[in-house]
C-alpha cells in the first residue's frame, strides 16, 4: 500500500517538476535579456551615444542577409569568428556602438561593448521575430492573452548592414537585426537619412525548446540552416507566451505573460 501511494505521488510530482524546470528556463532567459537591455540603455546614456543590441539571425551568411561572396571573402581569422557564432543563431547578441565620445565629425569608431552572449540552454528568440515577412509596416502576427483581453502584434526586428560582423575588426555588410537606444535612452531606428524615434514599442517573444545546429563528424558546426523546435510546440504564441516589451519612449524593458485571474 505504501509503495502504491509513493508511486502515485511520484507520478503526480514528476510533471510538476518538469514544468518547474521549464519555468526556470523562461525566467532565466527573461532575466538575462532584461538585464542586458537595461545595460545597453545605460551605456547609451552614460556614453552619450546610440547603443545597438545586435542579434544573430538564422543562416546569416546567405541572401538576402549577406552578399553571396561575403563568406568566401573572410580572412581565416574572420572565418573562425563566423564559425564561432553559428551556435548563436536565434539566441545570441552583442552590444555595439558605431560612434564614441571623442570621434571626429564624420568619422566612426565601431566598438563591441560586450562579448557575444547567448540565452540559456532551452530558450531562444521565437524565429518569426527574425522573419522579414513581418517587417515593420508589413503584416504582423498576433500573440493573444484572452484573460487580459489583449493582443500583441509582433513584427520582425529592424535590420541594418552597418554593424561590423562577426567581430568589431571586420567590415560591415551583413544585414543584421538590432534594437537601438539613443543618448536619451529611447528606442530608435535607422533610416536612410539617419536615426529616428521608434514608432511603437518593441516586443520580443521568447520560446522554450532547442535549436539544433548541423555538425560535421568532428563536431564542428556547419554553415547550414539550424532547426529550431519549440517544446511544447507553439509555446511562444499560446498561453505560455513570454514577451519582453521595450517602451518606445523610456526605453525601459519589462516582461509580459498571460495573467491568471
Amino acid at each position: 500500500m505504501v509503495i502504491t501511494i509513493l508511486g502515485i505521488l511520484a507520478g503526480l510530482a514528476v510533471p510538476a517538476l518538469k514544468n518547474l524546470g521549464k519555468s526556470n528556463v523562461q525566467l532565466s532567459a527573461s532575466r538575462q535579456l532584461l538585464d542586458d537591455l537595461a545595460r545597453a540603455r545605460q551605456l547609451a546614456l552614460s556614453q552619450h551615444t546610440t547603443v545597438y543590441v545586435v542579434f544573430v539571425p538564422g543562416a546569416f551568411w546567405t541572401a538576402p542577409l549577406a552578399p553571396t561572396a561575403w563568406l568566401s571573402l573572410l580572412t581565416p581569422t574572420g572565418m573562425t569568428a563566423a564559425t564561432n557564432v553559428l551556435d548563436k543563431q536565434f539566441s545570441g547578441y552583442v552590444l555595439v556602438s558605431l560612434r564614441s565620445v571623442g570621434d571626429q565629425p564624420g568619422q566612426k569608431t565601431p566598438r563591441y561593448l560586450t562579448e557575444w552572449k547567448s540565452l540559456p540552454d532551452g530558450a531562444f528568440i521565437a524565429t518569426n521575430k527574425f522573419n522579414l515577412a513581418y517587417a515593420p509596416g508589413l503584416a504582423s502576427y498576433l500573440i493573444s492573452d484572452p484573460v487580459a483581453a489583449m493582443a500583441y502584434p509582433i513584427n520582425s526586428f529592424n535590420y541594418a548592414s552597418l554593424f561590423p560582423f562577426p567581430t568589431e575588426t571586420n567590415s560591415a555588410g551583413v544585414l543584421l537585426p538590432y534594437i537601438a537606444f539613443n543618448y536619451l535612452g529611447q528606442l530608435t531606428v535607422l533610416t536612410p537619412t539617419g536615426e529616428t524615434l521608434a514608432s511603437s514599442d518593441e516586443l520580443i517573444p521568447l520560446a522554450q525548446g532547442a535549436v539544433a545546429y548541423a555538425a560535421n563528424p568532428d563536431k564542428t558546426l556547419q554553415f547550414a540552416f539550424p532547426d529550431a523546435a519549440e517544446n511544447p510546440a507553439g509555446n511562444s504564441t499560446n498561453s505560455m507566451f513570454n514577451l519582453i516589451r521595450i517602451d518606445k519612449v523610456t526605453g525601459r524593458a519589462s516582461q509580459l505573460h498571460q495573467k491568471i485571474k
